[in-house]
């Protein structure tokens, strides 16, 4: 199996496994009465799966991003070109545009 794809299913299990433990938590201290709805109520198995997957899904997505994060190479110094320095006492010059013609029988823009 090829490195990419190994780093990928571990990272997203681990992503997975995270949001396991982040449920249970949810569930274990009752946060907005999650654990009354789950553990109590008929079907509240399904809001504890769907809770889950969520979860699971944005844990996973994360887990793998910070990995993939992590493996840049740090910048050793400038790599830019040869800086030239920019002087601010001679005038620039600008070109100015040519005004737009007009069509024959079209009457001038007024300004204001």
């Amino acid at each position: 199996m090829p490195k990419l794809v190994h780093m990928y299913i571990r990272n997203v299990l681990i992503g997975w496994l995270v949001a396991a433990v982040f449920v249970a938590v949810l569930v274990g201290f009752n946060v907005a009465n999650l654990g009354h709805l789950v553990l109590e109520t008929r079907g509240g198995y399904l809001a504890g799966l769907m809770l889950w997957m969520a979860n699971g899904v944005v844990f996973a997505g994360v887990q793998f991003a910070i990995a993939v994060m992590r493996m840049a190479e740090d910048d050793e110094g400038p790599r830019g070109g040869h800086r030239r320095r920019i002087r601010f006492d001679e005038p620039a010059m600008i070109r100015a545009e040519a005004p737009a013609r007009r069509r024959p029988g079209q009457q001038p823009r007024r300004r204001g």
